[in-house]
């Protein structure tokens, strides 16, 4: 039975979002929260950049410590080899390259560069150095997707996959798609090319979850198994991304969409919601709005009479889920109120053992892991949080990675 699965891309097209950012050791937070929630891909970034390197380096490190379970890492690239085979000494498995293959970006945006043959030849020639290279899977990107004509999507999509691609990614890269339409062309798409189509939906109209969804259903129609990019928070460019969290609870909870004809392939875990969308909130300082699904501060409040009263008698009467499903709120030490002894950039041994052992984190490597938590103090910006802390003490080696220079011997 084809099944549904995530694609976190919260680490190359939210960490895009104007006007905020992530450290690096931020992004490898967001990859230790989608291993905790079970989510089967993390798009963790762009390998071809320098700056990324380290980091790269260490998510592959952190993975092989078994760090992140079996979350996989992939890179993005922009679909010309020489992007992968910059990438490929890093050690990833698991890559999207991306073109844009709309008429409209052909003219406006290559003015001329490229046309649809050479946008094949640019692509296919990425993937098989791809494979090349020993990944494992491959997904192509189709930017611009929705605005592309099906019979140059299904060439796109035919020629990749003999080159060796694996899926093939539709990208409603400015937001205008909508349910119908996008469920339509995903099961025409993945039926003419008997491939997996990915989801990526942008919510400039407010609907990037919707189509997420229906998208998904046209692949399963199709026969194919589904792949869904998400956010955590609905962040990215412009209005957005499709929302991690509200993605998942439209297929547990949603009504029509019963477990037999939608079945989620990848073990989740939504007791680590709460905790992963607040640490988000905090680390990107994107304040929620209250009214953010799950994880807002009024997911679950009532006031009205009507409302009270009922939610007082059974919760179920106004809820659509139990809101303890989505795990406890974080109580993180550095948030502690009246007298608190914090570590970081500027500490020193005797409030870094405290703290540590007030976690109950076990520290095998005491120098070094005192060193990365003032380098990661010092790379955020802000106070640590006990989730932090902890992946510190557990693999300092690993992490060490981040920033050359001071690897550990």
């Amino acid at each position: 039975m084809p099944q549904i699965h995530f694609l976190d891309v919260t680490n190359r097209d939210g960490v895009q979002t104007a006007r905020t950012g992530l450290s690096k050791f931020g992004k490898t937070m967001v990859n230790f929260y989608l291993a905790r929630l079970g989510v089967a891909q993390s798009e963790i970034g762009f390998p071809f950049l320098f700056h990324e390197v380290p980091y790269v380096r260490a998510q592959v490190a952190l993975a092989e410590a078994g760090a992140f379970g079996e979350l996989r890492l992939s890179g993005w690239c922009r679909g010309v080899a020489a992007d992968v085979e910059r990438a490929a000494p890093l050690g990833l498995r698991h890559y999207n390259l991306s073109i844009s293959t709309s008429d409209y970006m052909i003219q406006n945006k290559f003015r001329g560069r490229l046309d649809r043959d050479a946008i094949v030849r640019e692509m296919t020639a990425a993937v098989r150095a791809a494979k090349d290279a020993g990944a494992e899977t491959v997904g192509v990107n189709a930017e611009d997707g929705s605005r592309t004509d099906t019979g140059f999507l299904v060439e796109f999509a035919l020629a990749a996959k003999e080159a060796g691609a694996d899926r093939v990614r539709y990208c409603d890269t400015i937001g205008g798609d909508t349910p119908g339409r996008i469920r339509e062309r995903f099961a025409a798409l993945a039926s003419a090319t008997g491939m997996p189509v990915e989801t990526h939906c942008h919510n400039d109209l407010g609907m990037a979850v919707a189509n997420s969804v229906s998208g998904a259903l046209g692949d399963l129609e199709a026969g194919q198994d589904a792949w869904i990019n998400t956010c955590v928070n609905g962040i990215g460019e412009r209005s957005g991304n499709a929302d991690l969290l509200s993605t998942i609870l439209a297929f547990r909870h949603g009504f029509g969409l019963d477990a037999k004809d939608a079945e989620i392939g990848d073990p989740l875990d939504l007791s680590w919601a709460r905790r992963f969308g607040l640490w988000a909130s905090y680390a990107f300082g994107q304040p929620l709005p209250y009214n953010q699904v799950g994880v807002g501060r009024n997911a679950f409040a009532h006031e009205s009479g009507i409302h009270a009263d009922g939610a007082l008698k059974d919760h179920g009467n106004y809820e659509l889920y139990d809101e303890a499903t989505l795990g406890p709120f974080p109580e993180d030490w550095h948030d502690r109120a009246g007298r608190v002894v914090l570590t970081g950039e500027y500490g020193g041994k005797a409030g870094f053992r405290h703290v540590m052992e007030g976690l109950g984190a076990e520290v095998h490597d005491e120098d070094l892991t005192f060193r990365l938590v003032q380098l990661c103090n010092a790379m955020n910006g802000r106070p640590l949080t006990d989730d932090e802390l902890r992946l510190i003490a557990a693999h300092p080696r690993e992490l060490s990675l981040l920033f050359p220079g001071y690897e550990a011997a």
